[in-house]
């Protein structure tokens, strides 16, 4: 055990070390006009993205043994004899995704990269860009600002914090109240996911620059609780959170519509299944629901949708008339939660229940969920 530390404390020493001794500042000589990833932390040349979307990675790490990179699948790296680590990928879907490097069986950041919460820890974040980002850029158009604010929760008992995405004019216009969109991150996240690897804020200002949805006050929430797992208690007790907790504060701090026809409630993945839970049994709370890449986990949760499906059963009508947007979406078939959400809509289709279904490809990754909320939000608080 006391080797196994010590060699521990070594790697993550060196890692350390080398985010400033071994971050990669010299010009780019990969041939065919690769071009260092903006998400890249400044002036560091690699990664680098290459213009089929591939990614070349390096790292300096004399002393290591094995060096991989594990983005969705792993590359192993191949050192050179000046001790640097490099490997290119194979073409890469556009947008956002997490990375890690493997320095002798140890998951570290990159130094050269920005950070992100995800995956239950710090990982390294690469953006590769493509021709349909323009949704997501900064422009010259009136732009909002993303908050953070604390609150006590007196469910949970403990200190909490949000990110709050005020739109443009919300400073000024100081009689105006805004419907208000309650967003929920995946699993391994936090607050910081739609804010960070969202880009909630570029989507929504040119979105409403653009006239293609309202003006809205977007609540991005801890959706992590006490209680763990993905039982009923858990998505119960951040129902009522939500309910007791972080919507009051949000209507007595912010200039938010406080009626169900302003009120949205999304998610992804985990968040998705907060959403199915707090909006259903909450119907009165919420006119539109937004499910991204998410359905009950089976056969994990087999006992909890079954009690789920025969309240909607009950509650068919009612739903159907409450709901103006009751939409679910995910990434295609490669999207791990697709099999869940094919059960889902074969349950609501069973129950004709009304609902708006979505695809757009790319899998369990942030780049779906990005256009996720392109395509929600327009349908918003009409």
């Amino acid at each position: 055990m006391k080797i196994i530390s010590n060699k521990l404390v070594f790697i993550m020493f060196f890692v350390i070390i080398g985010g400033f001794l071994f971050v990669d500042h010299s010009p780019a000589q990969t041939p065919g006009n690769a071009v260092p990833a903006p998400s890249n932390v400044r002036g560091a040349q690699y990664p680098q993205i290459t213009p089929d979307s591939r990614a070349i990675f390096r790292i300096k790490a004399p002393e290591a043994q094995k060096v991989q990179l594990d983005l969705a699948k792993k590359y192993d790296m191949v050192k050179d004899s000046e001790g640097v680590w490099q490997v290119t990928t194979d073409s890469l879907t556009e947008g956002f995704h997490y990375y890690s490097l493997i320095i002798d069986g140890v998951a570290v950041a990159d130094p050269a990269s920005e950070t992100f919460y995800g995956m239950g820890r710090m990982a390294s974040g690469i953006e590769v860009p493509f021709a349909g980002d323009d949704y997501y850029a900064v422009k010259d158009v009136p732009h909002g600002e993303i908050r953070i604010k604390r609150y006590y929760s007196t469910v949970l008992k403990e200190w909490r914090q949000f990110y709050i995405y005020t739109p443009p004019g919300y400073n000024t216009n100081i009689n105006e109240k805004y419907p208000v969109l309650y967003i929920l991150h995946g699993g391994g996240e936090d607050e910081r996911g739609w804010a960070t690897q969202g880009k909630t804020d570029l989507i929504l200002d040119n979105l409403i620059a653009a006239k293609k949805a309202a003006p809205m006050l977007i609540v991005m929430p801890d959706g992590n609780v006490k209680a763990s797992g993905f039982g009923e208690n858990t998505l119960q007790l951040f129902a009522e959170e939500l309910k007791q907790s972080l919507i009051p504060f949000v209507e007595k701090n912010y200039r938010a519509k406080t009626d169900a026809q302003n009120r949205a409630l999304a998610g992804l993945s985990m968040g998705g299944l907060q959403t199915l839970y707090a909006g259903i049994n909450n119907i009165d709370l919420f006119a539109y629901l937004g499910v991204f890449s998410s359905g009950w986990i089976q056969p994990m949760q087999k006992e909890l949708a079954d009690a789920q499906y025969v309240l909607m059963q009950k509650n068919t009508d009612t739903i159907n008339s409450n709901l103006k947007q009751f939409w679910l979406a995910m990434g295609g078939k490669e999207d791990i939660a697709w099999n869940n959400c094919q059960l889902l809509i074969a349950k609501l289709d069973e129950m004709k229940i009304k609902y708006t279904y979505s695809e757009y490809p790319g899998g369990h990754t942030w780049p779906v969920w990005r256009n996720n909320l392109l395509n929600f939000a327009p349908l918003l608080f009409q």
